[in-house]
């Protein structure tokens, strides 16, 4: 009949050297965990750092969490060691031996001295109690569930510590040398929104860094497992860096390209200002040579361009390149606009030279036809003829007056044509 203890059956010796075999083998690797995290640089940095918000926090319980683990390995090394020395006492221990041995291997015999931190049923935070009964079993199930929330806060601020805080250096650095590019060409804070926008971000990178030596955990992400830092805040302001990039490139490229552009504003308004005074010297010979109350007036230069293109060439000699950016793309499109207009203008003034010119080339070309059909003496058609080029050659002209008498020798050079006409016979009489 097997003998029972406070513990239960009482072990038997080779139970009981199987038992400490395995918790030896348990020992060394509890030790080994322990001593891992002990040199853990995620827990060596917290000890050392200054921790805000709910690093601090996490912090406290897990620090109080990792003294109790060494409490409760103590208390376990000392109840291991106390049943090796009893086992090696003799080869077949006495029956008071093993039920000895059962009640330190299997009972509830481990006392743990000094404040305990509760586990995951009780907060970290609560009353402690001097001391606590348990067994083996239950001190390695606290010792397991304690080392992983150790683990877990030390390697997530780890993981934050050696991700971000170099990561936003780099970023700062890139940052300042976009700040210094962006002041040599004028983009600076309260003249330019890219400069406003510079100094915030290099505001918000200060911040950034600041936070995420004091309060890493804040920047942790445990899901999915394994968990990984959020980088969001970092990544927008890697965007926000690139926009601001862009848009003093593009301030460099005008920089660069200005003589270019502002030599070719020069040429399109020049143009546009000779356009306008060829219109205006042909309005005068149109009103002089053609008979018309409808030619339309032609105004001046553009005023307001001229002096829009002399404050575009004072930002380039002032070196003001963010000011002249929007600028000469505004220009731009205003003055190939007024170019346009211009030459609208002109050929609406000599709309009447061109119609004259028509008339005059179509006149000719019946002529020629007649010629060819053998109609130059026909008493009408010279008549018609001379009425139509004394009106196109005479100033001023009667443009209306002129198309008609066009028009009635068409007809009467497309009559005669359709008519047959009588060959006359020149052999003389017979």
């Amino acid at each position: 009949m097997a003998v029972v203890g406070a513990s239960g059956p009482v072990m038997g010796r080779e139970d009981v050297d199987l038992a400490l075999e395995r918790l030896g083998a348990e020992h060394e690797a509890v030790e080994t965990s322990l001593l891992a995290l002990q040199d853990h640089s995620g827990r060596r940095l917290l000890e050392g750092a200054e921790l805000t918000g709910v690093t601090k926090e996490r912090w406290q319980r897990t620090d109080t969490a990792v003294t109790a683990l060494w409490a409760h390995f103590e208390a376990y090394t000392e109840a291991l060691t106390a049943a090796r020395e009893l086992r090696a006492r003799r080869r077949w221990p006495t029956q008071t031996e093993l039920a000895r041995l059962t009640e330190l291997l299997r009972g509830d015999g481990i006392t743990v001295l000094g404040g305990t931190v509760p586990d995951h049923e009780r907060s970290l935070t609560g009353p402690a109690r001097v001391s606590e009964q348990m067994s083996l079993d239950e001190l390695v199930r606290r010792m397991n569930s304690w080392y992983d929330q150790a683990m877990e806060t030390v390697a997530a601020a780890d993981a934050v510590w050696s991700a971000l805080p170099a990561r936003i250096d780099l970023l700062a650095a890139e940052t300042q040398r976009v700040r210094s590019l962006a002041h040599s060409v004028g983009v600076r804070p309260g003249g330019h929104p890219a400069g406003d926008e510079l100094e915030a971000l290099v505001e918000e990178l200060t911040r950034l860094r600041a936070r995420t030596v004091s309060d890493p955990l804040a920047f942790w992400n445990p899901r999915p497992a394994p968990g990984r830092p959020d980088t969001s805040r970092y990544d927008d302001a890697g965007r926000c860096l690139e926009e601001i990039r862009r848009e003093v490139e593009a301030v460099l490229h005008v920089r660069d390209d200005a003589e270019h552009r502002l030599g070719r504003l020069r040429d399109v308004m020049s143009r546009a200002d000779r356009t306008l005074t060829e219109a205006r010297g042909a309005r005068v010979e149109v009103l002089s040579k053609i008979l018309a109350s409808d030619v339309p007036a032609v105004s001046g230069p553009a005023a307001a361009l001229h002096e829009q293109l002399g404050a575009a060439e004072q930002f380039a000699r002032t070196a003001q390149w963010h000011r002249l950016s929007p600028l000469l793309d505004s220009l731009e499109g205003h003055a190939d606009d007024e170019l346009l207009r211009a030459r609208e203008s002109l050929t609406a003034v000599t709309a009447p030279l061109a119609v004259r010119a028509e008339l005059r080339g179509r006149l000719d070309a019946y002529r020629a036809k007649v010629a060819r059909l053998g109609m130059a003496e026909d008493p009408v058609l010279i008549e018609r003829y001379d009425q139509a080029r004394r009106l196109l050659w005479s100033a001023p002209c009667d443009l209306g007056a002129a198309e008609r008498a066009v028009r009635r020798y068409q007809q009467a050079v497309t009559e005669l044509g359709s008519t047959p006409r009588t060959p006359t016979d020149r052999r003389g009489p017979a």
